[in-house]
């Protein structure tokens, strides 16, 4: 008799206790939904996604419990699975178009660079950007290169187009679909230059090129650089510029890295694209200074340190491996004049800042077009609102514009045109017309 009392108390026990632990980490779910700004279309997708935060949360609480050189946490990616996350995220293809580059050597010693830079502090790298779920690293990854270089020889630190990449760098390169930094810069050389993000905009989606914003060129650079595989030869290139890498970035503790030296482990089957912006050394241990494209949301402020000087040849993560550069001597061509009106058809225009959307098609040919009043926006389904480019779901039933399907954020309402609800229609009067 006792010991059935004894069992059935130490059931009791269990059950409260894994009653109180669900509680938890719904509660847990809870705030980290309204930290991220992350609703779901249905019960059903809310209720599949705590399950994956559950088993992401289990995965960071038994890493942290280690004696380890980084932290992990559940940040931005905390509801996605390892293969969401990998799927959606990376996007490096790595096949030098020069193989034979990577014999080239960069001279001077070791001894004569600094033994610490971070190009942020020079104002030569621009914000963490967002790549979302488009596989497009590598074109952050170029860009971000050129930009520093840029800013190093002019003085000016622009912000350049990854969306000109993805749509007209059709070469080699695949869009969404993956690419790799060298045919970037090879591109950016051919076209005499790139355009800013400020007039061709990133829309995290593949889509037909503006052939006429890749005239508008307004950085340039002269050719570029492969580095071999030798972390020597890269220390002394981060000296003087940043510099683009392949790196494996699929792990787990990768997609959940939250701060310190990460050491892996990881493989050295190359997946993503980089820029290693600075180096440092910590309690004795060497360092990169890596800049991502998955927003602030992730890592430190968007940035991690990766273990330098590992003893492997090929570098944490492969980081050796695939390094490359862009070089500039020549001036950058005059600013191009300001955006003329968007043409629709022959006969149909929308002023500069707005885009056109069909508002009636007969046999598939549009007929009828209208202004939506934000630049390169997303035309909705019902050809009656748009999106901004950067929430480019539209969800007419809600009134809302979200960044993503499914596992949705969703843009607050703000002034002006950047507001998350989905925005009218300018009367056609409005439009340019000649």
């Amino acid at each position: 008799m006792n010991f059935l009392c004894i069992f059935a108390l130490a059931l009791l026990f269990s059950t409260l206790s894994a009653s109180s632990s669900s509680s938890d980490i719904s509660q847990l779910f809870e705030t980290w939904c309204k930290e991220h700004g992350k609703t779901y279309t249905s019960q059903e997708e809310r209720s599949r996604r705590l399950k994956v935060f559950e088993d992401n949360n289990d995965f960071v609480t038994q890493h942290n419990k280690g004696n380890s050189s980084y932290t992990l946490a559940l940040n931005a990616f905390a509801d996605l699975t390892h293969h969401e996350f990998k799927s959606s995220r990376l996007g490096l293809s790595a096949a030098p178009l020069n193989p034979d580059n990577r014999n080239l050597k960069i001279t001077g010693a070791v001894s004569d660079i600094p033994a610490s830079i971070d190009w942020r502090k020079k104002g030569a790298v621009t914000n963490v950007k967002d790549q979302g779920s488009c596989g497009a690293c590598w074109s952050f990854s170029a860009t971000g290169a050129i930009e520093g270089i840029n800013k190093i020889v002019t003085g000016s630190l622009v912000s350049l187009s990854e969306q000109e990449l993805i749509e007209c760098d059709k070469s080699f390169n695949d869009g969404c679909g993956g690419g790799l930094m060298d045919y970037a810069f090879q591109f950016v050389i051919n076209n005499h230059g790139i355009d800013e993000e400020e007039d061709y905009p990133y829309r995290a989606r593949d889509g037909t090129c503006n052939k006429e914003k890749m005239k508008r060129r307004v950085v340039t650079i002269d050719k570029y650089v492969d580095l071999p595989e030798n972390e020597k030869q890269l220390l002394q290139a981060v000296a003087a510029q940043p510099v683009s890498v392949g790196i494996c970035g699929s792990e787990r503790a990768f997609q959940m890295y939250s701060k310190g030296i990460f050491t892996g482990p990881c493989s050295t089957s190359l997946d993503h694209a980089v820029l290693i912006v600075g180096y440092g050394s910590e309690n004795g241990v060497d360092y990169w200074i890596v800049k991502n494209s998955w927003g602030t949301g992730w890592g430190m402020s968007g940035y991690i340190h990766m273990q330098r000087n590992s003893g492997n040849s090929q570098g944490v993560c492969g980081i050796n491996m695939l390094a490359s550069y862009p070089v500039k001597t020549s001036p950058n061509p005059p600013p191009p004049p300001p955006s003329g009106p968007n043409k629709c058809d022959l006969f149909t225009y929308c002023a500069s800042g707005e885009t056109c959307c069909c508002a009636r098609k007969f046999f598939g040919i549009c007929i009828s077009w209208k202004c939506c009043g934000l630049d390169s926006a997303v035309c909705c389904k019902d050809r009656l609102h748009c999106c901004p480019h950067d929430y480019p779901v539209c969800d007419t039933d809600k009134n809302m514009c979200f960044k993503r399907a499914g596992n949705a954020t969703r843009m607050e309402a703000t002034e002006g045109k950047t507001s998350g609800k989905i925005a009218s229609w300018n009367s056609l009067l409005e439009a340019w017309i000649q």
